[in-house]
């Protein structure tokens, strides 16, 4: 049998991350009638329960405890949870309310954020193409919100939320995947029991109460936040950061697919334009940095 080579692995891990991303619509549709927020909840804790796990396995957990100390790492990891809580509060409720198209669009959108957070917070030059592409990405807001009818809230909000928790991680410089989620996730674990408590007061948990089935996809949350962490790092670590980027477009259309043709979401003749625009956006964007790859020496 032949062994696979580490780049080949690469694309594996990279592939199988962003198909789990790309389907995940379906994992939160299936857990109604829980309400968003107590989804939000139990994906917070048993994501940090499962990362606990798995460092205590490895020894590191005390290790990882200890980056606490350095009131830097403290301030970005806080930072980052926040941030992170907010993009799946966001996902969660999209997907349970009809707006998976809504979330795919703000995946594809992600790229572009990214660079404009570059420009105002890191103060990185754009090239002439890039420029292009960030604007036609704010066109394809305007057509949204003028022909469409509706601001975008749901796609920019993950966006932009997505978008910040890279920078912030970007920030943080080589922290383990394991170790980042950990620690961010251990920030927001007051909010996940507030929300927990808050919705047992005020309508009842359903985690033991909707039968087997519910409990067992429920409790499969930390897992589902988790594992397609884990393959995106160990993608990351085989792969260009490019060949990385030019994949997480399997996501997006994923997501898209998923809520177009498996739930019947709306896609009237506005939304199409709004999405291509983005889409050419990004065609641009792709282009220019293919070619300035290509101008750099080997």
């Amino acid at each position: 049998m032949t062994a696979f080579t580490e780049a080949q692995k690469g694309y594996g891990y990279g592939l199988s991350a962003y198909v789990l991303w790309g389907v995940f619509p379906l994992y939160f549709v299936a857990l109604a009638p829980a309400a968003p927020m107590e989804i939000l909840g139990w994906r917070i804790l048993l994501s940090l329960l499962l990362c606990v796990a798995i460092l205590g396995v490895q020894r590191q957990l005390r290790g990882s405890l200890s980056l606490l100390a350095n009131r830097r790492t403290a301030l970005l990891t806080a930072a980052a949870g926040v941030l992170v809580a907010i993009n799946w509060g966001i996902f969660v409720v999209a997907t349970q309310t009809g707006h998976v198209v809504d979330a795919a669009l703000g995946y594809f959108i992600n790229p572009l954020v990214t660079a404009l957070l570059g420009v105002l917070v890191l103060r990185e030059r754009l090239r002439r193409l890039q420029w292009v592409a960030l604007s036609l990405g704010a066109l394809a807001v305007v057509v949204l919100v003028v022909a469409y009818g509706q601001f975008p809230v749901i796609a920019l909000g993950l966006a932009f939320s997505f978008g910040l928790y890279g920078l912030v991680k970007k920030m943080l410089g080589t922290m383990g995947a394991l170790q980042g989620l950990t620690l961010e996730t251990l920030w927001v674990i007051p909010v996940a029991i507030a929300l927990l408590w808050w919705e047992q007061v005020h309508s009842g948990l359903t985690i033991a109460s909707e039968g087997p089935l519910h409990l067992f996809l429920m409790l499969l949350a930390g897992a589902v936040t988790s594992v397609p962490l884990l393959l995106f790092a160990a993608a990351t670590r085989r792969l260009p950061l490019s060949t990385v980027g030019l994949m997480q477009y399997v996501n997006p259309v994923l997501q898209a697919l998923v809520g177009i043709v498996v739930l019947s979401e709306p896609m009237p003749l506005e939304r199409w334009w709004g999405f291509g625009i983005v889409i050419l956006a990004l065609a641009v964007f792709g282009s220019d940095a293919v070619r300035n790859s290509l101008k750099k020496p080997n």
